[in-house]
């Protein structure tokens, strides 16, 4: 999940999805509240870190700072200097992801296929979205962290995108490679606002309306491949401090990319992101 977060484009969410811990992880996330503060009083430590689902929250958050924190200087190097591979990868785990999703979705029906066509569109519409310029204010980031969070548990909505969306993607990144804690904990408090405030709202939806949930965040990850196709054409990009975004792109064939296309490496690569997802729902399915 740390390792998607990082890439603008792919969702933590689907890997969560995939991996089949994605209720779980939006019950325990639930299960952080006030309550929690008196069964620590009346029922002690041992209780209190039940009822949080300590184990399973400790161990996912180590996995993804972990992995963000190793991962982050890599992949912007991939992004910049290996994209077209790094894509590929991404795209085929992402297809293979939305096969999975949908298989969750137990009963098609004109609600569940509207849904499904609605939360495509919403994603598509996300990824041509122009950047804003870069802020580096604190109640900004604090914002910027608080919304990106709610993207990273949805599937096919990347938390890293809308920090580019919101042009503070490059802020939080450099924050992370330079270890700059005050900007790393704002976004981080935000964070942690968002998560509990939607991680709710996602537990109700799941409850009561799960079929049309699931189709909802199928489409969302359909929607999104608009994002993670390897081979764009640049029409048109910005200078945000001393880095140079891309605002204004469109997806190309790659038989008529301008340059070495990559096809071999790609291909492979994609394939081996789509075969991946088979694999890890192989293993979540006898853990």
């Amino acid at each position: 999940m740390g390792a998607a977060d990082v890439v603008p484009g792919v969702s933590g969410g689907t890997i969560a999805f995939i991996s089949g811990i994605y209720e779980e992880l939006i019950s325990s996330i639930n299960n952080v509240n006030l309550s929690l503060l008196n069964t620590l009083k009346k029922e002690g430590i041992k209780a209190f870190w039940t009822k949080l689902n300590g184990n399973f929250l400790l161990a996912l958050l180590l996995g993804i700072g972990i992995s963000i924190l190793s991962l982050a200087k890599l992949i912007s190097w991939l992004m910049e200097n290996k994209p077209i591979p790094l894509w590929s990868f991404f795209f085929g785990l992402v297809v293979a992801s939305i096969i999975l999703v949908g298989k969750e979705i137990k009963k098609w029906n004109l609600s569940t296929i509207l849904i499904f066509i609605l939360g495509a569109v919403i994603a598509f519409y996300i990824t041509i979205l122009p950047p804003s310029e870069n802020s580096g204010s604190l109640p900004y980031l604090f914002l910027s962290g608080a919304l990106a969070i709610c993207a990273m548990i949805l599937p096919g909505i990347s938390g890293a995108f809308i920090l580019v969306l919101l042009g503070s993607y490059k802020t939080v990144l450099d924050a992370v490679h330079e270890r700059d804690l005050t900007i790393i904990i704002a976004v981080g408090l935000g964070a942690i606002f968002g998560l509990l405030s939607f991680a709710k709202l996602l537990k109700w939806m799941f409850t009561h309306y799960k079929n049309i949930t699931l189709a909802l965040l199928t489409g969302f990850i359909l929607g999104s491949l608009n994002k993670i196709w390897p081979w764009k054409e640049v029409l048109e990009t910005k200078m945000f401090g001393e880095k140079v975004i891309t605002i204004k792109e469109r997806n190309i064939s790659p038989f008529s990319f301008d340059g070495d296309p990559q096809l071999i490496s790609a291909f492979i690569l994609a394939l081996l992101g789509f075969s991946l997802i088979f694999i890890l729902e192989k293993l979540a399915a006898k853990k």
